[in-house]
Parts: structure tokens; sequence; C-alpha cells
């Protein structure tokens, strides 16, 4: 076996010198500069890292790309200079070997093999192409040239360039599974049905929370021009919303409930419809309204549409059972949820999320605030379903959600008649590591800490501690226990027809 070894290794080196007097016989110009340059360029990964920088500006996949050629890159070079190179010392080339004018200066004095810069060169190429493969194949070229300028300015010999490209591609390989392809989200379905047509907003009754954070004193004006029939409430902030709502929906003449605001409103709007059997209508407003983007009224213009013809659809709803108060005497009241609810550290988690997403787009906005969330918070212990965890985040979507990770982003079917459950707890050792470490590689949905099911009705239990609980958004304190089921397809909302032949 050794003097196999030996063999390979003269081998090796024999080819490596040949391959090295061949390159030096090329004739001297400009490229000697463009090489040199080149390589100094790629020293300590700054080639990488500024084009990491210009891929980042763009969301989606090229930030996504520009996130995973960096983490390859870091991965190979932790690999190549803290390993390889201690494990196999090699002297490199020497002057003789290539013409003085083209022989880099000053010449590294850690091991020659295997090439560092070759190493983070292909791994942030190839991490990067896994991603986007267009920019794949626009990156090549320039880390195949840094590549070879280490052997054209004499850093290295061939047979290092060919092992350090090798250990790049393995670490960009490696660390896609860290960071998976986010599963393809199914297309919108919708249980169809019909509701009152609406012309110009005859027979809709709307109730506006002027508390919103997006309304402004010409949002009802907008509303009264795009529905000129229609009755409209504007709720001051120190009215009562829900007696507001109430008297919304008891105008004469009300065939449908119309609701703009945030999600809380939204939710207090869907309980009174689902109690007088009436049609929802989700306008677009509030600081966050996650139904109207479910429900495909995004936007005014399509609202307008569902509301004209008639468009609607039947939505799941669930049905949250709160008990508050002393143990032995217990308080009980119910809440109709629309979309989330959440114990623990959630609610902090999408405040930060939301705040940095305009600068960072979501999925970096999800990374950075779940760092500066979980790296100060406790987790909380609870029973759910008789299970007891300590729980960094308790999460119940009405509906499945997706991605499925720690920053449920979309819901595309309403009346799937499950509670989407998700639970990252902090029952193993070393559990903030692992939930920071599944984090930054993307890693959450398949790490050990993630809990995912589905069921239709869930029960979690404090133990006596009291906990907070948030529901669409609106904030509980001193819950000990709280119930969730569903309520299968209880509320008529309005929703725009795809055209004929593109229906689900």
């Amino acid at each position: 076996m050794q003097s196999t070894w030996r063999r390979s290794h003269r081998w090796i080196g024999r080819m490596d010198k040949y391959l090295v007097r061949h390159v030096s016989r090329f004739p001297g110009g400009g490229h000697d500069d463009f090489f040199r340059r080149l390589s100094a360029a790629a020293n300590h990964g700054k080639l990488w890292m500024g084009a990491a920088a210009v891929m980042a500006a763009f969301p989606g996949k090229p930030r996504r790309a520009a996130l995973h050629g960096l983490i390859a890159q870091a991965v190979a070079s932790a690999v190549t200079n803290m390993g390889f190179k201690t494990l196999l010392p090699r002297a490199r080339p020497l002057p003789e070997h290539l013409p003085v004018f083209r022989f880099v200066h000053p010449q590294p004095t850690s091991s020659s093999m295997p090439s560092g810069h070759s190493a983070s060169a292909v791994a942030f190429a190839t991490g990067a192409g896994l991603i986007h493969p267009a920019l794949g194949a626009v990156l090549a070229p320039v880390a195949a040239g840094v590549a070879y300028s280490r052997v054209h300015t004499g850093a290295h010999w061939p047979s290092d360039v060919v092992f350090g490209s090798a250990l790049g591609a393995g670490a960009a390989l490696v660390t896609r599974k860290w960071w998976p392809v986010r599963p393809p989200i199914p297309d919108t379905a919708r249980a169809w049905t019909d509701a009152a047509e609406l012309p110009g907003g005859e027979g809709l009754s709307i109730v506006v929370n002027t508390l919103g954070g997006s309304f402004k004193e010409e949002t009802a004006d907008a509303l009264r021009e795009v529905f000129p029939k229609a009755y409209i409430n504007a709720v001051q902030p120190e009215a009562d919303l829900r007696q507001e709502i109430e008297a919304t929906l008891n105008h004469p003449g009300t065939k449908a409930l119309g609701v703009w605001g945030g999600d809380g409103t939204v939710g207090a709007a869907a309980a009174a419809a689902v109690e007088h059997s009436l049609p929802l209508l989700v306008l677009p407003g509030g600081t966050l309204n996650h139904f109207a983007r479910d429900a495909g009224t995004g936007s005014l213009k399509e609202a307008v549409l569902a509301a004209n013809n008639g468009e609607a659809a039947l939505s799941d709803t669930g049905l949250v059972e709160v008990e508050r108060g002393l143990p032995d005497e217990p308080e009980t009241s119910h809440l109709l949820m629309l979309n989330t609810s959440s114990i623990g550290l959630y609610p902090n988690f999408v405040r930060r999320r939301e705040q940095l997403t305009p600068a960072l787009g979501k999925p970096l906005a999800g990374v950075v605030a779940m760092f500066r969330t979980y790296a100060a918070g406790t987790p909380v212990t609870l029973a759910v379903d008789g299970v007891r965890h300590r729980v960094w985040i308790a999460y119940l979507g009405r509906g499945r959600y997706y991605p499925r990770d720690h920053a449920p982003l979309l819901r595309p079917v309403l009346d799937d008649g499950v509670l989407d459950v998700r639970l990252i707890t902090a029952d193993e050792r070393f559990a903030r590591i692992r939930l920071l470490w599944s984090v930054v590689t993307g890693t959450v949905s398949t790490s050990r800490i993630t809990h995912l099911r589905e069921a239709t009705e869930v029960e979690i239990d404090a133990g006596g501690a009291p906990m907070a609980l948030a529901v669409d958004g609106e904030a509980l304190a001193g819950v000990r226990r709280v119930r969730y089921r569903v309520t299968p397809r209880s509320l008529i909302y309005y929703s725009p027809r795809p055209l004929k032949g593109n229906q689900p």
C-alpha cells in the first residue's frame, strides 16, 4: 500500500512539473497582469463576497443563491485551510519553474496542497448555480479563471488546483442539503359557491377600522368611489369595534358584510358574518391583512370584481376556547380564528421579520429576525395534547401553510379541514445552538427541534402558569388552557374566479 502511494505521488509530481513547463512557455502579455489581478481579487474571498452583495440586491433566487454560495465557500475554506493544508504539507513551485515576471510575489507560506482559492471559487460558483443555474453559468468561467490563475502565477501546482476544486464542489453539494429547495406550493384551490351580487356595492355594508396602520382620511372616500351604493361605517378609535360591526350588519338592506382593517378586525368581522350567515368581503386594508391575500382580494380591483359578480368560496374557520382566571374558578371564552394562533416567542419574531422584510427580503429577514428573537429569549413549558415540552414556538395555522419551517407565509387552500401544528422545542440538549444552526442552514423543517403535524383538534395547557396567547394578531394575557378545533366551510367569502379554462 505504501509503495503504491509513493508511486502515485511521484506520478502526480511528474505530471505537475510537465504541465507547469508548458504554462511557463506561454508568451508574456497583458494576460499576465489579468491573471495576477484576478488571483489577488479572490484573496480572503473578497471577490465572492462582492459578487454575493450584488446578487443579494435582487430578491428571490439571486438572493438565495448568494446565501448558499457564501455558506458553501465558508465550509470549503475551513476544510481546506484548517484541515487538508495541515494533513498534506507540500512545497509550492519554485521561481525557476516559471518566468520571473509571472511569478507571484510574495509567495504564500502555507502548504501548497490543496488550493484554497480554487476551493472557494468552485464552492461559491457551484453553490450559487445549484439555486440559480443561469447565475452559476455566469460565475463558472470566473471561478475557472481564478483556479487557473493559481497555476499561471506559480502559487500552486495543477494537482493542488484540481484537489481544491473537488473540495469546493463537494462543499457546495453537502451544504445544498443544509439549504434545501422549498417544496412546490400547490395551486390555489377554492370551494366555489354563489353569493349575493353587489353591483356598485348595493346591499354591501362595510366596517372600516380607522385605527388600522394603513387608514388615511381618503380611505373612506376611495371606498365610496368604487362602492357608491354601499353603506360605510368608519369606526373611530375610541368606539367598541364589535358593537360597531353589529350595528353595520343591522343596517337596512344588508346582504353582505365588508371589512377594511388588519387581521384582528377581519377576524371579528368574520365571526359576525358566520353568526349572521352573511358572506364576507375582505378588503385590502390594515397593517397586516393575510386573509385578503389568501382570498384573492389583495387589491380593490379584485374585490370589486368579485362583489359585482357574486363570486364567492367557502373557508373553514377555527374555534378557539380560551380558559383564564384562577384554576378553581376558570373563565371561559370563545374566539373565531381565521388565520393563525401562537404561544411563546413567535409574535416577537413576526414583528421583527415584518420590519426587516422591505430591506432584506423575506428569507434573509426571517434568518435575522430569528437570531435576534431567540438569542435572548427563553422557552415556556406547555402540555400539548397531554405531552409536555419546553417550547420556543407553539404555532397553529387554520389551514396548511407554506413553507414548512419557522416562517410560514402562504396558505393556498382555505378549506382543507386541518390545523397546521408546529412546535419548535427546547427539549433537546444544546437547544439554543440547534435552533440557531438550523436557521442558518435552512433545515428548520427537518431538525429534531421541529415537530410538524396536522390535526382537527388541539389542546395546550400551561400547567397552571399563565401564558401569553395571540389569535389573529390579537394578544391575550393570563391564559391557562386553550383548545382549538376546525369548523369546516363555515364562512362564505368573496373571491374572484379565474377565467374559464384556468380554474383549478
